[in-house]
């Protein structure tokens, strides 16, 4: 059975003691990936695809109402994804319902920025090969508050993000919608390391280039069936054991190794994908012609970290809340409503100015989501909850 201690960062081997783009090694890397990988060191996974782990819905909800249970999942899920393949499903996530009235919003979305020429910048891919909705997390709360609470009031987002970061996570999420004929990504990692220049990556030491994947969560949620054809994502298993590979992903022979290894595993609508940022990924080829592959990237960033993209979770939250307040009323299970807290108000009480806002019976002061929940459990009217919001903001800041 694989060790579930990650109380050891890997060892640098010798030969990554330095960050160089120089030390890069094919060899090693080839050592790394081409694993095999024993389903029976992940008794609660339903099977292996394409080097990765599968896992089904069902079978994690029926874990998460007893205590022992429920950590032993997360530990099996932190293993996959740090010491396994580093890419996992989890099928039949959300209802195939609430993703369409999802893809609704966005696609409106999408087409009143295209019609106003903004938005649609790719990092990876050449401009127009597909649609990019940035921000989608806050423009779907403040276009479709009642669908936000539907699509991340999701227990299996909620799993997978205490599985690699713990509480106070901090959830940023992007549409990406790749055309007919649109053109594959380059492979890549990503966030922190992995939007850096080589030139840049190569100053932070090799401890730094460990911890950056610890910080984030790279997901996906299917918006559509997505067979390879579509675009679906390619992903490199294993690969992000490779310590020098925030180094590597520029390079043509690790560009064209990742063109005859990646896997791009079939998703069915609503299914999820989790991987380590640090696994070389790409968006796919969508080689059909009639086809949109319709996907929602979820970045999810540590409370120790910093996400990608600046989102006003105040805005958020207000939008949201009155909904929150009535499905609460209706009898909607807590657990999709804390959900759905942790997916929109900040978690972490720092940074803040502790001149004023003094913590008072705990260490730190309260967080925006530790008001929301009391707000919830008080039937706080959304007016008195706003000024709690503004009174908050204003305690935090330094004059």
């Amino acid at each position: 059975m694989t060790s579930t201690s990650l109380d050891n960062i890997r060892a640098p081997a010798a030969e990554a003691a330095v960050t160089s783009r120089e030390g890069f090694d094919l060899h090693e890397l080839r050592s790394v990936v081409e694993v095999e990988l024993v389903l029976d060191d992940y008794p609660l996974a339903d099977a292996e695809v394409d080097r990765a782990l599968v896992y089904r819905t069902g079978d994690l909800r029926d874990r998460l109402g007893d205590l022992d249970q429920a950590a032993a999942l997360r530990n099996e899920l932190t293993r996959a994804l740090h010491d396994g393949p580093g890419v996992i499903v989890i099928t039949g996530a959300i209802e195939h319902g609430v993703v369409d009235r999802a893809t609704e919003v966005f696609e409106q979305i999408i087409a009143e920025e295209r019609e106003a020429g903004t938005g649609g910048g790719d990092h990876y891919a050449e401009p127009g090969a597909n649609d990019r909705l940035w921000n989608a997390l806050e423009k779907l709360a403040v276009a479709d508050p009642e669908v936000f609470v539907d699509y991340h009031g999701s227990d299996m987002i909620d799993l997978a993000s205490l599985a690699w970061l713990g509480p106070g996570y901090q959830i940023t999420a992007q549409v990406n919608a790749i055309n007919p004929g649109g053109a594959a990504q380059m492979p890549h990692r990503d966030y922190h390391v992995g939007f850096m220049t080589d030139e840049v990556a190569e100053r932070y030491p090799i401890h730094a280039h460990r911890l950056s994947p610890l910080l984030t969560l790279q997901g996906g949620v299917a918006h559509c069936h997505m067979p390879p054809e579509t675009g679906a994502t390619m992903l490199l298993p294993h690969s992000h054991k490779y310590e020098l590979g925030y180094l590597a992903w520029r390079r043509p022979e690790l560009i064209e190794y990742f063109a005859q290894h990646h896997v791009q595993m079939e998703l069915n609508k609503g299914d999820l994908v989790f991987f380590s940022p640090a696994v070389f990924h790409a968006g796919g080829h969508n080689r059909t012609s009639d086809v949109r592959r319709m996907a929602n990237l979820l970045q999810i960033s540590s409370a120790m970290g910093r996400a990608t993209e600046a989102v006003d979770r105040e805005r958020i939250v207000n939008a949201i809340y009155p909904v929150l307040l009535r499905r609460q009323e209706e009898g909607l299970d807590p657990a999709v409503i804390s959900c759905a807290v942790a997916a929109s108000a900040e978690g972490y009480a720092f940074p803040t100015n502790l001149d004023r806002d003094v913590p008072i019976g705990g260490l730190t002061p309260p967080s925006q989501q530790d008001l929301v929940r009391e707000a919830l459990a008080n039937k706080t009217p959304p007016d008195e909850l706003t000024a709690q919001l503004v009174a908050h903001r204003h305690r935090r800041a330094t004059h």
